[in-house]
């Protein structure tokens, strides 16, 4: 008789649960475990702090190499570190054994990952490594290893419960080394004062690209800014805020600096029979909302949500209005 597909009923649903409580439970009881290796090993934490200056100090690229979850895990670390600023690619140990080695220099950094340090699939990568003197770095739970022993810099895991039932896939264990892979990302970027600036140049696509783009990216400038002088009436300002479309008009002083803004609010509680007659000054909000250019769509974003405005204009170091931002800009970028 073939598989059938039988609806769960309540005591299945609930072991289904169960068995995702427990694997949650032992994920965050082997980063627990992780955080309190850190804490009272004194040669891990020295090996972590060893392996950030290696590679700081390198010359080269790292090259990560690993096989099955090892391996996955290592293709994610060397694309968090070439995102972050440090050269990295990911070579497949069998792939290197048959012409890739080649790829690797003695100016490079080779971290290596097997959590039983055993691998012989390794072997190669490990050989020519220490035959042309090109530093190693090992992520492995097991300090008498091969792989541990031939490292210049040993990071020894503990050894924790796998999720698994049988103890046998892979699941706390490439967490580990997926979070001491970040740790080191994330170290070396501090260390070299990677900016978000610089983050923007390796994301330029997506909504992470988005909310990296600075305001005068996306801002509109010259003529399409509506500015009014100081003591000019109303009806004026009001033929410029419908003309430009953004529901404000900027007020500039003598010397041409922002003073006041008029949004359509402004114009609702100033409502009367000689409105339009009055002076822009009159009816304007003083200290209007600005923001410069150089700062990031994402925080402009941020600005306008928790001041509850839709639009901000852009002003330089002398108080000048340079463009005008709505909301919608952002919206449209996909910052939000």
């Amino acid at each position: 008789m073939g598989l059938r597909h039988v609806k769960a009923d309540g005591h299945s649903r609930g072991a289904v649960l169960n068995s995702i409580g427990r694997t949650i439970t032992t994920a965050a009881n082997g980063i627990k475990a992780l955080a309190d290796h850190l804490e009272t090993d004194e040669d891990f934490a020295r090996s972590l702090v060893d392996a950030v200056e290696l590679i700081g100090d390198g010359r080269g690229r790292v090259v990560v190499s690993g096989v099955g979850k090892s391996g996955h895990i290592g293709r994610k670390i060397a694309a968090t570190m070439a995102s972050t600023g440090t050269s990295a690619y990911f070579v497949h140990p069998t792939e290197a054994s048959h012409g890739d080695l080649g790829m690797i220099t003695s100016d490079d950094v080779v971290i290596l990952l097997s959590w039983s340090g055993e691998t012989a699939e390794l072997a190669n990568m490990l050989t020519y490594a220490k035959r042309f003197k090109v530093p190693i770095v090992s992520i492995s739970s097991n300090r008498d290893s091969i792989l541990a022993r031939n490292s210049d810099v040993a990071l020894v895991l503990p050894k924790v419960p796998e999720a698994c039932p049988h103890g046998l896939a892979p699941t706390t264990s490439a967490m580990l080394q997926l979070a001491v892979g970040d740790a080191l990302a994330i170290a070396l970027l501090e260390r070299r004062g990677f900016s978000a600036e610089d983050f923007k140049t390796f994301h330029p696509g997506g909504k992470l690209g988005a909310q990296l783009r600075l305001v005068q990216e996306l801002a509109h400038v010259a003529e399409q800014v509506p500015l009014l002088a100081v003591g000019r009436p109303m009806s004026e300002a009001v033929i410029e805020m419908s003309s430009k479309g953004f529901g404000v008009v900027g007020i500039i002083d003598e010397r041409g600096a922002l003073i006041g803004v008029i949004t359509d609010g402004d114009l609702r509680r100033h409502m009367a029979g000689d409105l339009l007659s009055q002076r822009v000054e009159e009816v304007m909000s003083h200290s209007p909302r600005v923001v410069h250019g150089d700062v990031l769509a994402s925080a402009a974003m941020e600005f306008m949500q928790e001041h509850k405005v839709t639009v901000l204009f852009l002003i330089d170091e002398a108080g000048l209005p340079t463009g005008i931002l709505h909301i919608h800009d952002l919206l449209r970028a996909g910052v939000a």
